[in-house]
């Protein structure tokens, strides 16, 4: 069976964000505000998310679709 995806859109701007949040960003594929990316949903990608929850916003890929 697949892998569960998820997909995480940036929300806000990274502008006077923290260098390592900056970073996360790229780790998942975003540099600008509505960009979106498509990741498995595993705990290492959980992991980056959590550092900038109050950067991007996460939906299941199934939910996107629609």
């Amino acid at each position: 069976m697949a892998e569960p995806r998820i997909t995480v859109t940036q929300t806000r701007s990274a502008i006077g964000s923290k260098p390592k949040q900056r970073g996360c960003l790229r780790a998942l594929g975003l540099g600008r505000i509505g960009k979106s990316n498509t990741l498995p949903d595993r705990p290492e990608i959980r992991g980056i998310i959590a550092r900038v929850p109050h950067l991007v916003e996460v939906t299941t890929a199934e939910e996107a679709r629609t």
